[in-house]
């Protein structure tokens, strides 16, 4: 606990969230209908900059605490999984679509009976012996480009990084050799771009219309979560069969579906099959779409800031030119790059928000907190604050490096990762997809331009995660 945190009943210390500063509510709906759901983060931070750092919406007639205050927000995140989790209404329409509980959405005791089983298949050792084969998926990726660059054809950026990541998540978890990025769309990928914009959608909305009559695109939604649901179990099977023949594979499994079936078999565990497939379910559904956006608006950072792209391809021809050859030690090499990867999550973070759900009474930076109450922690708030990063609007890499002028920029603000016993366990299984995927992007072509689709600043929008709307990038052969 922090002095921004404190446990206790509510009404001893601080004021009541009704009594805070915010917009002017509607009654029944309150700010709903103010807030567009896909620039939900933008009209939050807006707030932050009219309200202050702790203010209160209304969702509905509901109170929601808003927290941008920095210490606040790092406090509540370590609170977890004791203090807060994630929203209810997130479970229970999870639970609705046919969802598997996986770590991301488990709480309590479940949450703590599967972290180490998660936690040691994402370990860097686990995924360094994956490395070969995250290169391999590069190199289809490589030559998918080439043919664009030779044919001078723009490239759709978001679609091709979800091949990438998806083929790598797929290798990783299942050990099976998906190849969208050469095959065209899979099935499973079209399938796991229905269900976050869903999850996300019906979490905020204001009527659950759907549980008592279903839209085309509910009954289409059912028949994807039907058909993940369905090539997991398979998945399960083969892995389970692949153990029986092989059983040395329990003490070196070749992948993360078999470690996660060898710990669940153990008499402590405390997981079963079930939760097997939720965890690699999860893992398919987060690893696709945040490291994809991620590797996206890098590349647009990277391309309107011609200094820093030049610094970074520099670094690159130096230290990793081939990617065919790339090691774990030439990627670890690359400080530059890693420097601004850093900056574009400060930047863009694909997770500019985490709404939880008070569990305990408790006093957030002098404000009482009811159980129950629901504390939306806005994380891009600080982060692009002067206080803490000078000219905090430009992109600026060296912030990250060991300069004396850049010392002062507190960068124990940015969270792109979360905080706490519950960050997110994949994070670097993602950086060292994004850093090989921008290392074969450098080393490889040049970056001629990267357009919007109406020759702006690129639109953010929010489904599970922030994105970039239809960034095309054109490349040529270096």
């Amino acid at each position: 606990m922090t002095a921004s945190l404190q446990s206790g009943e509510p009404g001893a210390v601080g004021r009541r969230i009704d009594e805070l500063p915010g917009p002017r509510a509607l009654p029944l709906v309150g700010n709903m209908l103010q807030i567009d759901r896909l620039r939900v983060h933008q009209t939050m931070e807006r707030w932050s900059g009219q309200f202050g750092p702790i203010f209160r919406v209304r969702f509905g007639r509901s109170n929601v605490l808003v927290v941008a205050d920095g210490a606040a927000v790092s406090a509540i995140l370590r609170d977890r999984p004791d203090g807060f989790r994630r929203p209810a209404v997130t479970a229970l329409v999870s639970e609705e679509m046919g969802g598997r509980h996986g770590l991301v959405t488990s709480e309590g005791e479940a949450w703590r009976s599967q972290r180490r089983m998660v936690m040691a298949a994402f370990a860097p050792q686990a995924v360094k012996a994956y490395f070969p084969s995250l290169v391999k998926v590069a190199l289809r990726l490589q030559r998918r480009w080439e043919t664009a660059a030779r044919d001078g054809t723009p490239i759709a950026l978001g679609p091709d990084l979800k091949r990438y990541t998806v083929d790598i998540i797929a290798g990783l978890a299942f050990g099976t050799d998906v190849n969208t990025i050469e095959g065209g769309d899979d099935v499973i990928q079209r399938d796991l771009d229905l269900l976050l914009p869903a999850l996300a959608r019906r979490s905020v909305a204001l009527i659950p219309y759907w549980r008592w009559f279903k839209l085309p695109q509910d009954r289409r939604l059912e028949r994807s979560v039907a058909a993940i649901g369905s090539a997991v179990n398979q998945l399960i099977i083969v892995a389970r069969a692949r153990l029986q023949a092989e059983p040395a594979r329990r003490e070196q499994p070749g992948n993360l579906l078999e470690a996660m079936l060898a710990a669940a078999d153990r008499s402590d565990s405390g997981v079963d099959d079930d939760i097997v497939a939720g965890n690699v379910s999860t893992m398919l559904l987060a690893g696709e779409d945040t490291t994809a956006n991620s590797i996206a608006w890098l590349l647009y950072q990277l391309a309107r800031n011609p200094d820093a792209l030049r610094q970074a391809q520099e670094e690159v021809r130096r230290l990793a030119p081939d990617t065919g050859a790339l090691t774990v030690t030439q990627i670890d090499s690359l400080d530059y790059l890693d420097a601004c990867i850093q900056e574009s999550m400060r930047l863009k973070p694909v997770s500019p928000f985490i709404p939880l759900e008070a569990l305990r009474p408790s006093t957030i930076a002098g404000v009482d907190v009811p159980a129950g109450t629901l504390v939306w922690c806005v994380l891009r708030h600080e982060s692009v604050a002067d206080r803490h990063f000078p000219n905090a609007m430009q992109f600026d890499p060296r912030r990250w490096l060991s300069r004396p002028d850049v010392a002062g920029a507190d960068k124990r603000i940015t969270l792109p990762f979360g905080a706490g016993p519950r960050m997110c366990p994949g994070r670097y299984l993602a950086l060292l997809e994004i850093k090989v995927a921008i290392a074969m992007i450098l080393g490889r072509f040049h970056i001629e331009r990267i357009d919007t689709p109406d020759g702006k600043e690129a639109d953010e929008r929010m489904e599970f995660g922030m994105f970039p709307v239809d960034l095309s990038m054109h490349l040529r052969q270096a």
